[in-house]
């Protein structure tokens, strides 16, 4: 009998694992949940255990399959790193990089570049996916996070991409109608376009002063908004702040179109958020090829510059989303 483990096969089961879902590991391994299941089958065969405990609606992995998914990881982390040790010493990017990015950002500057990169190397696949969460990379099996924002946990590597900032935007007919605030603390009485960002508390918009407190340092300070919409996407916030309905915290690459054309005004231009982009990936992946080839190629692309406006892509009305 041929006792010999496909690799492929733990790399199919660690999905499945992972996702609670033969299904949802199909979607994430450009498979069908047909041979998805099929291979799980095999593999519970020839290690004469049953993996998962399957109902209609998902599986949970079972006792033995907790200590089988323990070991696979084991062997498929040494694996990666025996190839991306000797495509280091190749210097040449190969196989399946995971990404992943912000729903707006993502879609309209991060997808982009991914498409010239694969072009650029042609033996890289890279499998993309856009969320409007954090997402644990290394437990939900990423490879590298485009983030835009700073809060990035102490054990995973981060590398700056490009300098942003958020600034606050409304348009003429709106503070016509309802007044322009002049201080922080008077955007709690006006109608404010909250959104759920992936690096910040939901209605709360925490900016820095340039104008410090007679010290002539920076000053953070945090103000309590609310509104009548929200959303979990920025175009669509821009897209409300445009039409009138309110006040906007927005990237300025997001928002610099519709200033430019009178459709938005920065209100309270001393106050900003950082909102750096970051290349964020573990700790597993830093001698990786592919990945550091990736990540300089994005930061060519992007291009860390005082005038972003000159290396962001072309945008519509609804702006980029950042």
């Amino acid at each position: 009998m041929n006792n010999r483990i496909d690799n492929e096969d733990l790399r199919v089961f660690t999905a499945a694992a992972r996702k609670a879902s033969f299904a949802a590991a199909a979607e994430e391994l450009g498979m069908s949940p047909a041979y998805i299941s099929k291979r799980i089958g095999i593999l519970e065969q020839m290690l004469g255990v049953r993996l998962f405990h399957r109902t209609t609606r998902r599986v949970v992995v079972s006792e033995d399959g907790e200590r089988v998914y323990a070991h696979a990881m084991t062997i498929l982390e040494n694996l990666d790193s025996l190839l991306h040790e000797v495509a280091e010493r190749r210097d040449v990017p190969r196989g399946l990089l995971r990404i992943c990015s912000s729903f707006g950002f993502g879609r309209n500057v991060v997808a982009p570049v991914v498409a010239r990169l694969v072009a650029a190397h042609p033996s890289l696949q890279v499998r993309f996916e856009v969320f409007d969460r954090l997402v644990d990379i290394v437990g939900e099996g990423f490879d590298l996070d485009i983030r835009v924002g700073d809060d990035i946990a102490p054990h995973l590597i981060a590398r700056k991409l490009m300098s942003n900032h958020r600034i606050l935007c409304a348009s003429p007919a709106y503070l016509k109608q309802h007044g322009t605030p002049r201080r922080l603390q008077e955007l709690a009485g006006h109608n404010c376009l909250a959104i759920k960002e992936r690096d910040l508390p939901f209605g709360v918009w925490a900016l820095r002063s340039s104008s410090g407190s007679g010290s002539g340092g920076a000053a953070e300070e945090s103000v309590k908004v609310t509104g009548t919409l929200s959303s979990n996407h920025g175009e669509i916030a821009l897209q409300w702040a445009v039409e009138g309905a309110g006040i906007v915290l927005r990237s300025r690459w997001d928002a610099q179109p519709h200033i430019d054309r009178g459709e938005l005004v920065q209100i309270l231009p001393h106050y900003t958020q950082s909102a750096n982009v970051w290349a964020v990936y573990p700790q597993r992946l830093a001698g990786s090829a592919k990945v550091r080839v990736c990540v300089e190629f994005l930061e060519r692309q992007l291009a860390i510059s005082k005038s972003p406006n000159s290396i962001m892509p072309h945008v519509d009305g609804s702006g980029t989303g950042l």
